[in-house]
Protein backbone atom coordinates (compact mmCIF):
# COMPACT_ATOMS: atom_id res chain seq x y z
CA UNK A 1 0.00 0.00 0.00
CA UNK A 2 2.75 2.40 -0.02
CA UNK A 3 2.96 4.91 -3.19
CA UNK A 4 6.06 7.14 -4.30
CA UNK A 5 5.11 10.35 -5.05
CA UNK A 6 6.94 12.95 -6.65
CA UNK A 7 7.32 16.72 -7.97
CA UNK A 8 10.31 16.44 -10.29
CA UNK A 9 9.77 20.57 -11.33
CA UNK A 10 9.51 21.09 -7.37
CA UNK A 11 12.83 18.47 -6.59
CA UNK A 12 9.73 16.76 -3.71
CA UNK A 13 9.31 13.30 -3.33
CA UNK A 14 6.79 11.49 -1.08
CA UNK A 15 6.77 8.14 -0.13
CA UNK A 16 3.24 7.47 1.18
CA UNK A 17 1.01 4.38 2.88
CA UNK A 18 -2.24 4.40 2.72
CA UNK A 19 -2.56 2.30 6.50
CA UNK A 20 -1.36 5.22 9.30
CA UNK A 21 -1.47 2.21 12.14
CA UNK A 22 -3.47 -0.66 13.01
CA UNK A 23 -5.05 -1.19 16.34
CA UNK A 24 -5.96 -4.76 16.81
CA UNK A 25 -4.90 -5.97 13.44
CA UNK A 26 -6.98 -3.62 11.99
CA UNK A 27 -6.01 -0.88 9.83
CA UNK A 28 -6.57 2.37 10.07
CA UNK A 29 -6.17 4.77 7.25
CA UNK A 30 -4.80 7.77 6.70
CA UNK A 31 -7.74 8.99 4.71
CA UNK A 32 -9.92 8.34 7.96
CA UNK A 33 -7.32 10.09 10.24
CA UNK A 34 -7.45 13.31 7.59
CA UNK A 35 -11.38 13.55 7.43
CA UNK A 36 -11.44 13.29 11.21
CA UNK A 37 -8.79 15.79 12.06
CA UNK A 38 -10.65 18.16 9.33
CA UNK A 39 -14.10 17.38 11.42
CA UNK A 40 -12.40 18.29 14.56
CA UNK A 41 -10.50 21.82 13.42
CA UNK A 42 -14.20 23.11 11.62
CA UNK A 43 -16.07 22.04 14.95
CA UNK A 44 -13.49 24.09 17.18
CA UNK A 45 -13.32 26.84 14.70
CA UNK A 46 -17.49 26.88 14.44
CA UNK A 47 -17.33 27.15 18.43
CA UNK A 48 -15.04 29.98 17.90
CA UNK A 49 -16.81 32.04 16.40
CA UNK A 50 -20.15 31.11 16.64
CA UNK A 51 -20.91 34.09 19.60
CA UNK A 52 -19.98 36.57 16.78
CA UNK A 53 -23.13 35.64 14.93
CA UNK A 54 -25.42 35.22 18.17
CA UNK A 55 -25.39 31.55 18.73
CA UNK A 56 -25.66 29.53 21.28
CA UNK A 57 -22.63 26.80 21.20
CA UNK A 58 -25.15 24.53 22.67
CA UNK A 59 -27.25 24.22 20.00
CA UNK A 60 -23.86 24.60 17.92
CA UNK A 61 -22.93 20.99 19.23
CA UNK A 62 -26.50 19.48 19.42
CA UNK A 63 -26.51 20.07 15.55
CA UNK A 64 -22.61 19.16 15.26
CA UNK A 65 -23.66 15.22 16.13
CA UNK A 66 -26.98 15.30 13.80
CA UNK A 67 -25.20 17.34 10.42
CA UNK A 68 -22.10 15.67 10.25
CA UNK A 69 -23.15 11.83 10.56
CA UNK A 70 -25.87 12.99 7.29
CA UNK A 71 -23.09 14.71 5.61
CA UNK A 72 -21.40 11.89 5.57
CA UNK A 73 -23.72 10.04 4.66
CA UNK A 74 -25.05 11.66 2.10
CA UNK A 75 -21.30 12.01 0.59
CA UNK A 76 -21.18 8.08 -0.22
CA UNK A 77 -24.64 8.03 -1.30
CA UNK A 78 -24.02 10.80 -4.02
CA UNK A 79 -20.70 8.92 -4.62
CA UNK A 80 -22.73 5.32 -5.20
CA UNK A 81 -25.10 6.77 -7.00
CA UNK A 82 -22.74 7.80 -9.75
CA UNK A 83 -20.67 5.30 -9.54
CA UNK A 84 -21.93 2.24 -8.61
CA UNK A 85 -19.68 -0.32 -9.78
CA UNK A 86 -18.00 0.27 -6.61
CA UNK A 87 -20.88 -1.92 -4.49
CA UNK A 88 -19.75 -4.63 -6.71
CA UNK A 89 -17.47 -7.50 -6.08
CA UNK A 90 -14.49 -8.62 -9.20
CA UNK A 91 -17.31 -11.97 -9.13
CA UNK A 92 -20.19 -9.14 -9.75
CA UNK A 93 -21.69 -9.63 -6.85
CA UNK A 94 -23.20 -6.70 -4.53
CA UNK A 95 -21.42 -6.04 -1.78
CA UNK A 96 -23.26 -4.15 1.33
CA UNK A 97 -19.99 -3.47 2.76
CA UNK A 98 -18.21 -2.33 -0.28
CA UNK A 99 -20.85 0.14 -0.43
CA UNK A 100 -21.01 1.49 2.72
CA UNK A 101 -16.95 1.60 2.82
CA UNK A 102 -15.96 5.07 2.74
CA UNK A 103 -13.12 4.55 5.44
CA UNK A 104 -11.04 3.70 1.64
CA UNK A 105 -12.42 6.79 -0.41
CA UNK A 106 -14.84 7.70 -2.51
CA UNK A 107 -16.91 9.94 -0.86
CA UNK A 108 -18.17 12.76 -2.79
CA UNK A 109 -17.89 16.19 -0.75
CA UNK A 110 -20.78 17.74 -2.91
CA UNK A 111 -23.40 15.28 -1.35
CA UNK A 112 -22.22 15.85 2.07
CA UNK A 113 -22.39 19.69 1.35
CA UNK A 114 -26.26 19.04 -0.01
CA UNK A 115 -27.02 16.56 2.86
CA UNK A 116 -25.69 19.11 5.36
CA UNK A 117 -27.98 22.15 3.69
CA UNK A 118 -30.99 19.59 3.86
CA UNK A 119 -30.16 18.57 7.10
CA UNK A 120 -29.38 21.78 8.90
CA UNK A 121 -32.79 23.60 7.02
CA UNK A 122 -35.13 20.61 9.12
CA UNK A 123 -32.87 21.14 12.22
CA UNK A 124 -33.37 25.00 12.14
CA UNK A 125 -36.77 24.73 11.43
CA UNK A 126 -37.43 22.29 14.60
CA UNK A 127 -34.81 24.04 16.83
CA UNK A 128 -36.56 27.77 15.80
CA UNK A 129 -33.17 28.84 14.64
CA UNK A 130 -32.76 31.23 11.38
CA UNK A 131 -31.54 28.98 8.72
CA UNK A 132 -29.57 31.49 6.78
CA UNK A 133 -28.08 32.85 9.70
CA UNK A 134 -26.91 29.39 10.74
CA UNK A 135 -25.59 28.68 7.92
CA UNK A 136 -23.55 31.89 7.65
CA UNK A 137 -21.73 30.00 10.74
CA UNK A 138 -21.98 26.58 9.51
CA UNK A 139 -19.89 27.41 6.09
CA UNK A 140 -16.70 27.91 7.86
CA UNK A 141 -16.36 24.74 8.83
CA UNK A 142 -17.37 23.10 5.29
CA UNK A 143 -14.42 25.54 3.94
CA UNK A 144 -11.89 24.29 6.92
CA UNK A 145 -13.45 20.05 6.38
CA UNK A 146 -12.90 20.12 2.67
CA UNK A 147 -9.57 21.80 2.65
CA UNK A 148 -8.30 19.11 4.99
CA UNK A 149 -9.81 16.52 3.56
CA UNK A 150 -8.51 16.98 -0.09
CA UNK A 151 -4.70 15.59 1.35
CA UNK A 152 -6.92 12.76 2.04
CA UNK A 153 -7.41 12.15 -1.82
CA UNK A 154 -3.23 12.77 -1.79
CA UNK A 155 -2.53 9.76 0.38
CA UNK A 156 -4.59 7.84 -1.55
CA UNK A 157 -2.88 9.03 -5.28
CA UNK A 158 -6.26 10.07 -6.38
CA UNK A 159 -8.40 13.07 -7.64
CA UNK A 160 -5.82 13.70 -9.78
CA UNK A 161 -6.18 15.49 -13.53
CA UNK A 162 -4.88 14.99 -16.84
CA UNK A 163 -1.60 14.90 -18.11
CA UNK A 164 0.68 18.25 -17.68
CA UNK A 165 3.91 19.21 -18.08
CA UNK A 166 3.72 22.04 -15.31
CA UNK A 167 6.36 22.67 -13.25
CA UNK A 168 4.04 21.45 -10.22
CA UNK A 169 3.40 18.25 -12.31
CA UNK A 170 2.85 15.20 -9.96
CA UNK A 171 4.21 11.86 -11.30
CA UNK A 172 3.99 8.53 -9.48
CA UNK A 173 3.93 4.74 -10.68
CA UNK A 174 0.55 4.10 -9.78
CA UNK A 175 -0.66 6.99 -11.94
CA UNK A 176 0.91 6.05 -14.95
CA UNK A 177 -0.38 2.47 -14.52
CA UNK A 178 -3.95 4.22 -14.42
CA UNK A 179 -3.76 6.52 -16.64
CA UNK A 180 -2.39 3.86 -19.34
CA UNK A 181 -5.52 1.58 -18.33
CA UNK A 182 -7.78 4.28 -18.66
CA UNK A 183 -6.70 4.51 -22.38
CA UNK A 184 -5.77 8.31 -21.02
CA UNK A 185 -2.38 7.92 -22.69
CA UNK A 186 -1.69 8.43 -26.13
CA UNK A 187 1.47 6.35 -26.48
CA UNK A 188 3.89 4.28 -25.05
CA UNK A 189 6.06 6.77 -24.81
CA UNK A 190 3.59 8.81 -22.88
CA UNK A 191 3.43 6.09 -20.65
CA UNK A 192 7.17 6.15 -19.79
CA UNK A 193 7.34 10.15 -19.94
CA UNK A 194 5.03 10.36 -16.52
CA UNK A 195 7.08 6.87 -15.34
CA UNK A 196 10.41 9.08 -15.59
CA UNK A 197 8.90 12.53 -14.22
CA UNK A 198 9.15 14.22 -17.54
CA UNK A 199 5.09 14.79 -17.83
CA UNK A 200 2.58 14.71 -14.79
CA UNK A 201 -0.81 15.20 -13.96
CA UNK A 202 -2.54 18.37 -12.17
CA UNK A 203 -2.59 18.10 -8.38
CA UNK A 204 -6.11 18.66 -8.84
CA UNK A 205 -6.66 17.70 -4.93
CA UNK A 206 -4.27 20.84 -4.24
CA UNK A 207 -5.77 23.22 -6.48
CA UNK A 208 -9.12 22.29 -4.84
CA UNK A 209 -7.55 22.41 -1.08
CA UNK A 210 -5.86 26.30 -1.81
CA UNK A 211 -9.23 27.36 -3.57
CA UNK A 212 -10.72 26.54 -0.42
CA UNK A 213 -8.25 28.13 1.87
CA UNK A 214 -8.32 31.27 -0.05
CA UNK A 215 -12.43 31.22 0.02
CA UNK A 216 -12.27 30.81 3.95
CA UNK A 217 -10.05 34.07 4.54
CA UNK A 218 -12.31 35.70 1.89
CA UNK A 219 -15.17 35.06 4.05
CA UNK A 220 -13.37 35.77 7.43
CA UNK A 221 -12.78 38.84 6.13
CA UNK A 222 -15.99 39.61 5.06
CA UNK A 223 -17.27 38.53 8.52
CA UNK A 224 -15.03 41.04 10.00
CA UNK A 225 -16.40 43.75 7.76
CA UNK A 226 -20.19 42.74 8.77
CA UNK A 227 -22.83 41.21 7.32
CA UNK A 228 -25.05 42.64 4.98
CA UNK A 229 -27.87 40.48 5.50
CA UNK A 230 -28.19 36.91 7.00
CA UNK A 231 -27.51 34.31 4.34
CA UNK A 232 -24.43 36.51 2.77
CA UNK A 233 -21.94 34.19 4.17
CA UNK A 234 -22.98 30.98 3.01
CA UNK A 235 -24.46 32.34 -0.43
CA UNK A 236 -20.76 33.48 -1.08
CA UNK A 237 -19.30 30.40 -0.44
CA UNK A 238 -21.96 28.51 -2.49
CA UNK A 239 -20.73 30.87 -5.51
CA UNK A 240 -16.94 31.00 -4.37
CA UNK A 241 -16.99 26.77 -4.49
CA UNK A 242 -19.25 26.06 -7.54
CA UNK A 243 -17.51 28.54 -9.58
CA UNK A 244 -14.10 26.83 -8.46
CA UNK A 245 -15.20 23.28 -8.52
CA UNK A 246 -16.62 23.65 -12.05
CA UNK A 247 -13.13 24.65 -13.33
CA UNK A 248 -11.36 22.02 -11.25
CA UNK A 249 -13.64 19.41 -12.03
CA UNK A 250 -13.46 19.66 -15.60
CA UNK A 251 -9.43 18.98 -15.17
CA UNK A 252 -10.15 15.84 -13.43
CA UNK A 253 -9.95 12.28 -14.71
CA UNK A 254 -11.97 10.46 -11.94
CA UNK A 255 -15.38 12.68 -12.30
CA UNK A 256 -18.53 11.09 -11.60
CA UNK A 257 -20.61 11.36 -15.03
CA UNK A 258 -24.08 12.13 -14.81
CA UNK A 259 -25.88 8.93 -15.55
CA UNK A 260 -24.07 7.54 -18.52
CA UNK A 261 -24.05 11.04 -20.30
CA UNK A 262 -21.06 12.82 -20.71
CA UNK A 263 -21.44 15.29 -18.54
CA UNK A 264 -19.58 15.63 -14.90
CA UNK A 265 -22.11 15.68 -12.15
CA UNK A 266 -20.00 17.96 -9.79
CA UNK A 267 -19.19 20.29 -12.53
CA UNK A 268 -22.59 20.71 -13.57
CA UNK A 269 -23.94 20.87 -9.88
CA UNK A 270 -20.77 23.75 -8.79
CA UNK A 271 -22.76 25.70 -12.05
CA UNK A 272 -26.13 25.52 -11.23
CA UNK A 273 -25.32 25.89 -7.37
CA UNK A 274 -23.60 28.94 -8.48
CA UNK A 275 -25.69 30.45 -11.12
CA UNK A 276 -28.92 30.07 -8.04
CA UNK A 277 -26.84 31.46 -5.21
CA UNK A 278 -25.86 34.41 -7.28
CA UNK A 279 -29.53 35.05 -7.97
CA UNK A 280 -30.71 34.55 -4.27
CA UNK A 281 -27.67 36.68 -3.09
CA UNK A 282 -29.04 39.71 -4.98
CA UNK A 283 -32.77 39.05 -4.03
CA UNK A 284 -31.79 38.90 -0.65
CA UNK A 285 -29.11 41.68 -0.49
CA UNK A 286 -32.50 43.79 -1.75
CA UNK A 287 -35.36 42.33 0.82
CA UNK A 288 -33.72 40.74 4.00
CA UNK A 289 -33.05 43.71 5.54
CA UNK A 290 -29.84 43.51 8.12
CA UNK A 291 -28.12 40.90 9.38
CA UNK A 292 -29.42 39.44 12.44
CA UNK A 293 -28.81 37.28 14.85
CA UNK A 294 -30.21 33.48 14.47
CA UNK A 295 -32.08 33.76 17.41
CA UNK A 296 -32.12 35.96 20.78
CA UNK A 297 -32.31 35.30 24.78
CA UNK A 298 -35.43 36.20 25.74
CA UNK A 299 -35.70 39.65 26.88
CA UNK A 300 -37.17 40.37 30.10
CA UNK A 301 -40.28 43.45 29.63
CA UNK A 302 -39.53 46.49 31.66
CA UNK A 303 -42.92 46.30 33.49
CA UNK A 304 -41.55 42.88 34.51
CA UNK A 305 -37.96 43.11 35.50
CA UNK A 306 -36.93 42.66 39.04
CA UNK A 307 -36.47 46.28 40.55
CA UNK A 308 -36.38 47.91 43.62
CA UNK A 309 -39.37 48.73 44.47
CA UNK A 310 -40.81 52.25 44.85
CA UNK A 311 -42.06 53.88 47.86
CA UNK A 312 -45.21 54.94 48.14
CA UNK A 313 -46.90 57.43 51.06
CA UNK A 314 -48.33 55.75 53.28
CA UNK A 315 -50.27 57.74 56.54
CA UNK A 316 -47.10 57.35 58.84
CA UNK A 317 -45.07 59.41 55.76
CA UNK A 318 -48.05 61.39 54.00
CA UNK A 319 -46.49 65.08 52.78
CA UNK A 320 -49.51 65.63 54.54
CA UNK A 321 -48.31 64.04 57.41
CA UNK A 322 -44.60 65.63 57.39
CA UNK A 323 -45.99 69.20 57.26
CA UNK A 324 -47.80 68.73 59.75
CA UNK A 325 -51.96 69.05 60.28
CA UNK A 326 -54.23 70.28 57.81
CA UNK A 327 -54.78 74.02 57.49
CA UNK A 328 -50.91 74.66 59.19
CA UNK A 329 -48.81 76.60 57.37
CA UNK A 330 -46.16 75.13 55.04
CA UNK A 331 -42.28 75.75 54.74
CA UNK A 332 -41.77 79.37 54.01
CA UNK A 333 -40.56 79.95 50.49
CA UNK A 334 -36.81 80.33 50.14
CA UNK A 335 -36.11 84.34 50.15
CA UNK A 336 -34.60 86.72 47.10
CA UNK A 337 -31.14 85.94 49.03
CA UNK A 338 -31.17 82.11 49.21
CA UNK A 339 -32.96 81.62 45.40
CA UNK A 340 -29.67 83.87 44.35
CA UNK A 341 -27.22 82.19 46.03
CA UNK A 342 -28.33 78.39 44.38
CA UNK A 343 -28.63 79.73 40.88
CA UNK A 344 -24.50 80.71 41.24
CA UNK A 345 -24.07 77.61 42.76
CA UNK A 346 -26.01 76.00 39.57
CA UNK A 347 -24.28 77.75 37.14
CA UNK A 348 -21.02 76.49 38.75
CA UNK A 349 -21.86 72.87 37.37
CA UNK A 350 -23.72 73.39 34.18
Amino acid sequence: MTNTVFFPGLGLEFELNRVAFTVFGHSIYWYGVIIAAGFLLAVAYGLHIAPKFGMDSEKITDAIFIVVPMAIIGARVYYVIFNPSVCFGADGSFSLLRAVAFWDGGLAIYGGVVATVVTALIYCKVRDVDFWSGMDVTVYGLLIGQLVGRWGNFVNVEAYGGVTDLPWRMCSESIANELWWGGLLESKLAYESVLDGTLGVHPTFLYESLWNLLGLIILILLMKKGRKFNGQMFLSYVIWYGLGRAAIEGLRTDSLYFFGTPIRSSQMLGIVSALAAIGLYVYRRRTAGPASEPFRPAVVPAATATEPEESHPTEENSPAQENGPAGEEQEAAPTEEAQSEKEEQRGDTD
